[in-house]
């Protein structure tokens, strides 16, 4: 029998859930079983449960066959739970280190009590931690062994699931359970405090409580914060039944009425046009089930007689004197804006005032580029698809000679450009559109992303000054909110991207359009894309993509390029991509002037490139994902590794040499890498069974189908596609 039963539940947090269940699996204290429920999540929870399961025989998996809530899920768990106490975990927060050591420890010094309380910390989406307010008291209590009654202060403890342990025999011989619908562990928490004889807390922080962005029910307003109100008559309820613990009564009805009007000032939870239903029965609540003798708390005071006596107006009079002027407000964002700007502002508010155009979509690549990656996949394929809506392109002058001659476009702010935005039903990218776009009921924004993220994105950025040096997060953030869908190519992007670009998108797990090429291209194509490119038919080309580093500002070859094309020999041809951030490269002219190279950084199509060359050689790039789908060696060439992971950070062991990490051949050296041709490991057995388990991992959505996929769901509005 296990010292502690962890039980997740799970339900669409496909993004933390791995994290959760390592910071269970890889405490210092061993003792354990993880009893993780998928309640029927819509997502991949389920399947990183099995996996989770399989390698680890202390996972418990199981399985709902319908979606019951968070409350159900739990009591799920509990069925199959066998260690002495119960520790609940949701599948979005995380154990710090050393937590589970730290209570095994403080409940043999304590003999086992009923429940044990330990402290929390709040981290956020923008990389701040805030500590509880409860330190001070969890230390107050010391040692000590006691109950409620005697230590009745104890009931201002947050009301959570999470944030405290149950022995497993007090649990089930009391037969709690959590009750159906949201506020559910507040009704459990004070259920079995109230029960409970024996007491104890360790002033040890030891969960991180996870505040989302988007995603937790709590942070969702609607209907369901209404049963909150259900939930907390049962608790009194439960009082009515118990005359012994009248004496706290008063202490009870306070916390409950404080949770309310914690909940009505909160829009995340009450929606503005829901307010006044809410008071409304937040005061019947009150009048119902108030003490005889009440008295407030003096610090909220005003807000409670506002409930006592039913008065919406009173409550609003006192929020409003603590609210800045609107007028003051507005006063400073008009002098934020310059003139010009306001200029271009005004013209779009005129577009914005007229219907959207249902037959018009805006396209954009790579912030501008042209008519590129993903976006023009799907701007191909609707124009085959559904032809009756009008494609449009936003192209950077600089770009306008590589727009093929039958594709409009607009140039970035022009009046043309503020029209077609604001007009558009569809806005399609591959990166975001400007900060001013304003995202109009009914718009519907496809963003296509671009690749499969190794480094980190996102989110995950700010914990890496060189990668996020010059982004403003919030500013992303509120490019997300515009996102309708979010194209993804395997799990593990799904997984990432819920995470790093938290909002309240689709996620279509359709595969990348640009992709589709691999599955068509025949060989009489693939022939006159390498005579186009100049690589003689006899030749192995191989193609050379370095990606951007952060730690650098200009391309600098990891490569002696010279070298390396004679030492492969006559019988090789080394095409070279710079990173498209960095520009011309006078170097690589050189060399393709000495025939050492062939210098394809400014090919508009890096698709081209990958179904012309033979094998990949590249370190961290994302290109290694897309050219997978060809099933072609690929060559990793990774000298600065340790830098470039702890510069920009990475969500897997690229050279591992594990199956599914690592897609083929690694070099650390330049004659490694030198050797590896020589030498035919970058094609030899152990490179494909690499290559084979790679690509199921990432490319398992990818069949040649995925922009037709995109068009009939988001520009035909199909279902089941």
């Amino acid at each position: 029998m296990p010292r502690f039963s962890i039980i997740v539940a799970a339900y669409r947090v496909q993004g933390y859930l791995r994290e959760c269940l390592d910071s269970a699996l890889t405490q210092s204290f061993h003792d354990i079983e993880v009893v993780a429920v998928d309640d029927r999540s819509p997502d991949h929870c389920g399947a990183i449960i099995d996996e989770y399961a399989a390698r680890d025989e202390r996972v418990v998996p199981a399985h709902l066959e319908v979606n019951q809530g968070p409350g159900r899920a739990r009591n799920a768990g509990v069925a199959r739970a066998t260690g002495d106490y119960l520790l609940f975990l949701d599948g979005d927060d995380t154990l710090a280190p050393g937590t589970l050591r730290g209570l095994a420890d403080r409940l043999a010094r304590t003999a086992d009590p009923d429940i044990l309380y330990f402290d929390h910390v709040r981290t956020y989406w923008w990389d701040r931690r805030e500590s509880s307010l409860f330190g001070p008291l969890l230390e107050s209590a010391g040692t000590d062994v006691f109950s409620i009654l005697e230590r009745p202060e104890f009931l201002r403890l947050f009301a959570m699931s999470s944030n405290r342990v149950y022995r497993r025999e007090f649990y089930t011989e009391h037969r709690f359970a959590f009750s159906e619908g949201i506020y559910e562990d507040a009704l459990l928490s004070y259920k079995t405090m109230l029960t409970a004889e024996r007491l104890a807390c360790v002033p040890l922080v030891g969960l991180e409580y996870r505040q989302r962005r988007t995603g937790a029910s709590t942070r969702s307003p609607g209907e369901e914060h209404f049963v909150i109100f259900e939930q907390y008559a049962r608790l009194f309820d439960f009082l009515d039944d118990r005359p012994r613990l009248e004496p706290l009564r008063p202490a009870l009805f306070e916390r409950a009425v404080s949770h309310f009007l914690f909940c009505l000032d909160n829009p995340s939870r009450v929606a503005p046009r829901d307010r006044l239903r809410f008071f409304q029965r937040a005061s019947g609540w009150y009048l119902v089930h108030v003490p005889p003798g009440f008295t407030a708390p003096p610090e909220d005071a005003e807000r409670f007689e506002a409930l006592a006596r039913g008065s919406f107006a009173r409550y609003l009079a006192r929020e409003a004197s603590a609210r800045p002027s609107a007028g003051t407000r507005w006063l400073r964002r008009k002098v934020r804006h310059p003139l010009a700007a306001r200029a271009k502002r005004a013209l779009y508010r005129v577009h914005r005032r007229l219907p959207l155009d249902d037959r018009l979509a805006v396209y954009s690549a790579y912030w501008n580029r042209g008519v590129l990656c993903n976006p023009a996949a799907v701007y191909y394929a609707a124009r085959e698809l559904a032809p009756h809506i009008h494609g449009v392109w936003v192209v950077r002058p600089s770009q306008l000679e590589t727009v093929p001659r039958d594709v409009d476009y607009v140039l970035p702010g022009t009046r043309g450009y503020y029209q077609a935005i604001a007009r558009a039903k569809y806005l399609v990218n591959n990166v975001n559109f400007a900060n001013d776009l304003v995202k109009r009921p009914g718009q519907i924004h496809l963003q296509t992303l671009h690749g499969t993220p190794l480094k980190c994105m996102g989110l995950d950025q700010q914990h890496y000054p060189a990668a996020a040096r010059g982004m403003s997060f919030r500013s992303l953030l509120r490019r997300v909110d515009r996102w309708d869908y979010v194209l993804s190519s395997n799990q593990h992007s799904s997984e990432v991207w819920e995470r790093v670009y938290p909002a309240s998108y689709e996620i279509l797990e359709y595969g990348y359009p640009r992709n589709d090429v691999y599955f068509s291209a025949g060989r009489a194509e693939i022939a006159a894309l390498r005579a186009e490119l100049g690589i003689p038919a006899e030749r192995t080309a191989i193609l050379y993509t370095p990606t951007l580093r952060d730690y650098q500002h200009s391309f600098t070859p990891r490569l002696d390029l010279g070298r390396v094309s004679r030492a492969l020999g006559p019988d090789t041809v080394l095409l070279v991509r710079a990173h498209y951030s960095y520009g011309a490269q006078a170097d690589l002219a050189g060399l393709a002037e000495a025939g050492l190279v062939i210098d394809v950084s400014a090919h508009p199509r890096v698709e081209d490139l990958c179904l012309a060359a033979d094998a990949l050689l590249t370190d961290y790039s994302s290109i290694m994902f897309d050219y997978a789908d060809l099933d072609r060696p690929i060559v990793v060439y990774a000298d600065d590794w340790e830098l470039y992971r702890a510069t920009r950070g990475v969500y897997f062991d690229l050279l591992s040499g594990r199956p599914g990490d690592t897609p083929g051949a690694v070099a650390r050296t330049e004659d490694e890498l030198i050797a590896v041709f020589r030498e035919g490991r970058w094609n030899d057995a152990s490179a494909t069974a690499l290559r084979a388990a790679f690509r199921e991992r990432f490319c398992r959505y990818d069949d040649g189908r995925a922009a037709e996929r995109v068009v009939r769901r988001v520009l035909l509005g199909e279902t089941g596609v």
